[in-house]
C-alpha cells in the first residue's frame, strides 16, 4: 500500500476523532482509519495533533485517551482557506473545486451562499 502524505493522516485520524461519540484510545482510532497504520504512527501523530493543541488527551492507566479539541469545520474551512491563499489562480481553483462537488454538497453551498435570510 502507497504510503499517505503526512496532513492526510493528520486529516483522517481528526475525522475520526470527531466521528468518535467521545474520547477514544490509540488502538480505537487505529481501527478506525482505514488501511494498515501502525499503532505507533497513529500515537505519533497523536502527539504532534496534541502538541498543535488540536486534541487533548486524558491519561487512563497507562495510556492517553484522546478527543478534539477544536470544532471540526472551522479546522476544515481554515486549510481550505490556506490552500486558496497559496493558489496562483484562486478563481480557477474555486471552478475546478465547484466542479467536483456533489448534488448534496452543491445543494449545501448553494444554501450557504444565499445566506440565512433566504
Amino acid at each position: 500500500m502507497p504510503r499517505r502524505p503526512l496532513g492526510q493522516l493528520e486529516a483522517e485520524v481528526l475525522a475520526a476523532l470527531a466521528d468518535a461519540d467521545g474520547p477514544v484510545s490509540t488502538a480505537e482510532l487505529q481501527a478506525r482509519i482505514p488501511g494498515d497504520c501502525a499503532y505507533t504512527t497513529i500515537n505519533t501523530i497523536l502527539f504532534r495533533l496534541h502538541a498543535k493543541q488540536l486534541v487533548t488527551r486524558d491519561r487512563q492507566g497507562r495510556h492517553f485517551l484522546y478527543r478534539l479539541a477544536v470544532d471540526e469545520s472551522r479546522l476544515v474551512a481554515d486549510r481550505m482557506h490556506d490552500h486558496l491563499r497559496l493558489a496562483s489562480d484562486p478563481s480557477t481553483v474555486l471552478s475546478r473545486f465547484v466542479q467536483n462537488l456533489s448534488s448534496d454538497e452543491e445543494r449545501a453551498l448553494r444554501a450557504v451562499l444565499r445566506g440565512p435570510e433566504a
